[in-house]
């Protein structure tokens, strides 16, 4: 007996994985960054930016990771989404470059450290916004023509993709403010108490509404969500969700300082799953599938043996950073 194994579904996987570990790691130093402006000049912004300082850059592996393996495994969709969404990843990554070249100058260059707290709080949400907004591009279609782009230079911006780039900063920031719960102390944390207090209830408003617009798109979306058999399957999603924001609020009450952060990393997780059921099995919605995107069958089992090797590599020493740093962080450092 033989298993035959889909190579397009196992790249489709790894390239998720990616992308879902990036939105999740760093997300919650880029909402760190949105927040940034918002708390005291010293020992407040000092712990916000220590907390991430050992582990903001390995995030971002993830980020190269879901890109690269996009190009290697699904090279058409890369060369269509590249052309129809430049504008708003060119942004991202300026965005990650300031953020970037802030972190290690405001401690470098103390005479000009507002500026480099200004840079840091724009290139966090630039790179938020933008990032969301090429996610909504991408869920209201692209248009293709003989396996290309031919589309404008601003199709991509409309109103539902500036709700979704909305969104994912109001997301990120929520991210942030539970992450600085659960590593700060003193001053810091009741100003990130507060603010998770906001942003819960507004990431579940985005939520509804982002689901409500995206229903409208494509009439295929609705019949993945409600169709029979499908809505067996798809309603657990909402009502997980909802179960999850009952766990939220019952944390805050109670002081909680760590379950918040992973309770909204689970409602990430449901929203992900969600843009899944919507998606698959197309990568460019209407127009381009996994199957038709993807690579030779040769050339996905010589790049799976990287990702075999690699991967588990990735995981490890991120793993392991995080469990050095899993204490609480002060103006100078963690503990």
């Amino acid at each position: 007996m033989t298993l035959a194994i889909d190579l397009t579904i196992v790249w489709a996987f790894i390239i998720a994985f990616a992308v879902f570990a990036y939105v999740v790691l760093d997300g919650f130093d880029l909402g760190i960054g949105i927040l940034f402006s918002a708390f005291k000049v010293g020992d407040s912004r000092d712990q916000a930016m220590n907390s991430i300082a050992p582990v903001w850059d390995g995030n971002e592996t993830w980020l190269v990771l879901g890109g690269g393996g996009l190009l290697a495994a699904f090279p058409l969709a890369y060369a269509i989404v590249l052309p129809a969404l430049y504008p708003p990843i060119i942004a991202m990554l300026l965005g990650l470059v300031f953020r970037g070249v802030a972190f290690d100058f405001r401690w470098r260059d103390p005479g000009h450290r507002a500026f480099w707290d200004f840079a840091f709080t724009a290139g966090s949400a630039t790179a938020a916004f933008a990032q969301g907004v090429a996610l909504g591009a991408l869920l209201q279609g692209v248009k293709v023509v003989d396996r290309a782009y031919a589309g404008g230079w601003l199709d991509w911006l409309t109103p539902f993709s500036v709700l979704t780039g909305a969104s994912v900063v109001v997301g990120y920031a929520l991210l942030g403010a539970t992450w600085l719960i659960w590593k700060t102390e003193g001053e810091a944390q009741p100003v990130a108490r507060r603010f998770a207090w906001i942003l819960f209830p507004a990431i579940l408003i985005a939520i509804v509404f982002v689901s409500l617009a995206t229903l409208y798109l494509h009439p295929s979306y609705v019949s993945r969500w409600f169709d029979m058999p499908n809505v067996l399957a798809t309603a657990p999603v909402p009502v997980l969700t909802a179960a999850l924001a009952w766990a939220f609020w019952r944390a805050m009450r109670e002081g909680a300082e760590a379950s918040p952060f992973f309770l909204t990393l689970g409602v990430f997780l449901l929203t992900f799953i969600g843009l899944g059921i919507s998606m698959f099995p197309y990568v460019i919605p209407g127009a381009v599938t996994i199957w038709d995107a993807a690579t030779a069958p040769r050339s996905q089992a010589f790049m799976l043996v990287g990702a075999v090797l690699t991967v588990p590599l990735i995981l490890a020493y991120t793993i392991w950073s995080y469990w050095v740093f899993r204490g609480k962080v002060g103006s100078h450092g963690y503990h």
